[in-house]
């Protein structure tokens, strides 16, 4: 039994040597621990702290002021624009500046004087169906108060004053059409960067990085080499999700496909680049995976897959600039559920640039640096 024990102790002993003596394995079995915690307490919340809407007050009476004043008075709505007509709603939730339009019709205090009662419409943004739910209950609590508030001082039993909701880009507010075109990147995201950071570290581990080293192939026709099947079969599982999306679900699609195909040629590209970098930089499968897993809670979490970018505090929210799913994400809502161009999501687009224009590079240089 003593003999038992003491063989067990040595093996563990030994296995703890091995995945702790690396200075770069401590760091990454006890740091990121620390730090994803940090993540999920302030980036993974639900709560809608902060609600930017965008004000059409066609009215401009007094009673729609007080109402207003209502509004910017909770702790919650923040004001980002004063609209002038209609056609301003599109371009106020389109580039994302308000997640809420509050429109008061021209005849809202002389209705409510008269008892008829008038109608607030709030328009969300359906594409993040949790935020425009949300938003809308804010709105219809500040409506109760005000007209307990106004039907106390004015003696009128009748409801003063409702609430019309319209989505836009999601009409029914329902969560798939907001979390399937999402997946279109997230999850070809996951299978490339995987697939992309175990591949030069499995030519270590196997023993086939010396053969390819001495074939007339230079490094950066080896990380070429290396990169394009990635793309290729990144771009094969966004397709299958864009067709299990549209012909599965039903969810219909209003953009361009060659807008959406260039845009996640660009965010493959630069998930490549990153893979690519990772892999350069590990000397064995085990630290790729590492690094991958490592890399992949963040990422998603500062995505806005599952909530909101405008939610996180400002700190995270600046995380979120270097990561290339946050781009494509909103760029595949965009393109699918609004139908915009080019012109649109160019701002989109070229970080994604910027990120494959940095990863690359990076990774050919390591992948020298690591022939020496």
């Amino acid at each position: 039994m003593n003999a038992a024990l003491h063989r067990i102790a040595t093996l563990i002993r030994k296995e703890l040597i091995a995945v702790l003596k690396d200075p770069r394995s401590r760091l990454v079995l006890f740091l990121p621990i620390f730090l994803q915690s940090l993540l999920f307490g302030y980036a993974a919340t639900f709560d809608l702290n902060e609600v930017p809407y965008a004000l059409l007050d066609r009215d401009r009476s007094q009673a729609s002021r007080d109402f207003v004043a209502r509004l910017d008075g909770t702790t919650v709505f923040n004001r980002v624009a004063i609209l002038n007509n209609a056609r301003d709603i599109d371009a106020a939730i389109g580039r994302k500046e308000a997640i809420l339009v509050v429109q008061i019709p021209d005849d809202f205090e002389r209705r409510i004087q008269s008892g008829q009662g008038a109608t607030v419409q709030a328009i969300t943004d359906g594409r993040n169906s949790n935020t425009a739910g949300i938003s809308t209950a804010y709105l219809s609590a500040v409506v109760e108060r005000f007209n307990a508030d106004w039907s106390a001082a004015h003696g009128h039993a009748a409801v003063p004053l409702r609430v019309e909701t319209r989505a836009w880009y999601n009409p029914n507010l329902e969560t798939r059409w907001n979390m399937i075109p999402s997946l279109i990147a997230a999850l070809s995201f996951l299978q490339t960067l995987m697939l992309t950071a175990l591949s030069v570290a499995r030519e270590r581990e196997q023993g086939t990085f010396d053969q390819l080293l001495v074939t007339p192939l230079r490094p950066r026709e080896i990380m070429i080499g290396k990169a394009v099947p990635p793309i290729l079969i990144g771009l094969t599982q966004s397709t299958i999700i864009l067709l299990v999306a549209r012909f599965w679900f039903g969810i219909p699609f209003q953009g361009s496909l060659l807008t959406l195909y260039v845009g996640l040629l660009l965010f493959t590209t630069a998930s490549v680049g990153v893979g690519l970098a990772l892999s350069a930089y590990s000397a064995t499968m085990q630290q790729a995976m590492l690094y991958t897993f490592v890399l992949l809670m963040p990422m998603m979490l500062l995505s806005g897959l599952t909530s909101a970018i405008s939610n996180m505090p400002t700190a995270m929210q600046y995380l979120t600039l270097a990561n290339p799913l946050r781009y494509a994400i909103e760029m595949v809502q965009r393109i699918y559920l609004e139908g915009a161009g080019f012109e649109w999501v160019y701002n989109d687009m070229w970080p994604l640039i910027l990120i494959a224009v940095l990863t690359l590079p990076t990774a050919s240089w390591l992948f020298r640096h690591r022939l020496v």
